[in-house]
């Protein structure tokens, strides 16, 4: 899972996952593509939203994408249209470039649309986007 800077999105994105699937049989995780926040735990509002759906995400830490995700991943979804290119940027073949998709791809197919960050909203915009990752999530679990 990858967004901007690993403290709203993507963050969101790992604990709604991991909530859902066998972590003896998958592995979840997330960055960033930008070094902004390394190090950082996720946004409050992030954390709250999780929290009011019985997940806790406070224990994640912000760390950036790097190459050897390639190695490491199946599967790197990315929030938005900017991170997938970013995320592109890296990639060293057509192996890699194959295992990036858009999350939003899972719940409305071929549309390409982006998770809104909602860093500089208000908490609706976090209730949306856990609505919005909760949803394709779903659709990602049905496939595994």
């Amino acid at each position: 899972m990858v967004c901007l800077g690993n403290i709203c999105r993507s963050p969101l994105a790992e604990g709604i996952l991991q909530s859902k699937v066998d972590s003896e049989t998958v592995f979840v995780d997330s960055a960033g593509t930008a070094a902004y926040h390394i190090g950082k735990k996720p946004d409050e509002r992030s954390i709250d939203v999780a929290a009011k759906y019985g997940l806790n995400i406070n224990k994640q830490r912000a760390r950036i994408f790097e190459v050897r995700d390639f190695d490491i991943f199946d599967i790197i979804y990315a929030m938005d249209e900017n991170n997938y290119q970013n995320i592109l940027l890296l990639a060293r073949d057509e192996e890699d470039i194959q295992k990036v998709k858009m999350i939003l791809n899972e719940s409305n197919p071929n549309e390409n649309l982006s998770v809104p960050d909602p860093y500089y909203g208000g908490n609706q915009g976090f209730e949306n986007v856990y609505k919005m990752l909760d949803e394709a999530c779903d659709f990602i679990t049905k496939k595994l």
